[in-house]
């Protein structure tokens, strides 16, 4: 069974930047696809982006050219690097694992973008 532990979260300004942790315990890393969702409240869970095992990356349009995902198969952890915050990018952001039919969830960390 996988677990995925979510940290990095927090308060920060428009304009500023944070980066957000999920490492994974229990599981087959290196073979998966890691992403991050984001949940605002009233709104449904969405895809912020994704790396396959093999490096490919996906994107929302609402943060291309703002954040950057990656992996280090060697921590079995992956990274949400978040530039140039806005407002509208506070949310809970989850982090998941997926490999085959198996898919598995974070806790969620909350990020806060306010003046």
């Amino acid at each position: 069974q996988v677990q995925l532990v979510e940290s990095g979260g927090g308060l920060v300004q428009p304009g500023g930047s944070l980066r957000l942790s999920c490492a994974a315990s229990g599981t087959m890393f290196s073979l998966s696809t890691m992403g991050w969702y984001r949940q605002a409240p009233g709104k449904e869970r969405e895809l912020v982006a994704s790396i396959t095992r093999g490096g490919d990356t996906i994107y929302a349009d609402s943060v291309k050219d703002r954040f950057t995902i990656s992996r280090d198969n060697a921590k079995n952890t992956a990274y949400l690097q978040m530039n140039n915050l806005k407002p509208e990018d506070t949310a809970v952001y989850y982090c998941n694992y997926r490999l085959a039919t198996y898919n598995a969830w974070g806790q969620g960390t909350q990020v806060t973008v306010s003046s």
